[in-house]
């Protein structure tokens, strides 16, 4: 009872850090690990779990959706899917060591993107002299797109974080005007691998812990994206943020002392 408490909460701040920015992976995997669950397994059951609240977020924004650069919200919705199909491939083909092993670089990539990825896109921006996306077309932002649904299928640390920087870059959106579609996108990276995971992994082992993660994550990602319309940005980013760097801290210190 205390692990399915354990995770119902973790679904529930996972569900609303996603709903309001970004680093629900950084709360859910390690909750799920704690559970008991291999780091491949988890990342599996957290993806999983956390679909539906990806989507209740998504659904509260629904009428704010704004198209981004000259790609229609079909095609790149399409993309997304068929990149987080692909991207939760290589998580159920190699050794389940391999993840473990990496989970740690990939906590500290994703990071880095929370930590650095919005000035390094406002200076790129500014370096170019020119609208930002001037140089990136459609068929080139879906190509990007498409890169990060398939790093958001394999492990999805920081990927909305990842596409706001790229949309910034890229077509020049704005980032408040972009986080409904950022929703929306994640949304569809992890209904695309999970369609994958339902079928091929051990997500469906444990359902009482992947029952109590879906439910926090649901109510957590309702409650979040209601949130997202009031909370200051700057101290939920420098929480996520304090979470992101701990959790990547104590992952390579568990590595390194053997497990």
């Amino acid at each position: 009872m205390s692990e399915i408490a354990l995770v119902l909460v973790a679904g529930a701040v996972a569900g609303t850090l996603n709903a309001v920015g970004s680093g629900g992976t950084f709360v859910a995997l390690p909750a799920l690990v704690a559970a008991g669950l291999s780091p491949a397994t988890a990342n599996a059951s957290s993806t999983v779990a956390l679909v539906p609240g990806a989507l209740a977020g998504a659904w509260v924004h629904r009428r704010q959706l704004t198209t981004v650069g000259g790609t229609s919200t079909t095609a790149l919705t399409s993309v997304s899917l068929v990149g987080g199909v692909l991207g939760a491939g290589p998580l159920l083909t190699l050794p389940t060591d391999s993840f473990g092993a990496a989970v740690p670089w990939l906590l500290a990539f994703a990071t880095l993107v929370l930590a650095f990825g919005r000035r390094v896109s406002r200076a790129l921006s500014a370096a170019t002299e020119r609208p930002a996306g001037a140089g990136m077309g459609p068929r080139a932002l879906l190509i990007a797109q498409f890169v990060l649904a398939v790093y958001g299928g394999y492990f999805g640390g920081a990927v909305g974080t990842m596409m706001l920087a790229l949309w910034s870059v890229g077509p020049g959106l704005d980032t408040a005007a972009g986080n409904p579609m950022r929703m929306a996108q994640v949304g569809a990276v992890c209904l695309g691998a999970t369609a994958l995971f339902l079928v091929a992994s051990d997500a469906l082992g444990t359902p009482l812990l992947l029952l109590a993660m879906l439910l926090g994550g649901v109510a957590g990602g309702f409650a979040g994206a209601h949130l997202a319309r009031r909370l200051p940005a700057r101290p939920l980013r420098g929480t996520v943020l304090t979470i992101a760097v701990t959790m990547t801290v104590l992952y390579f210190l568990r590595g390194t002392g053997g497990g």
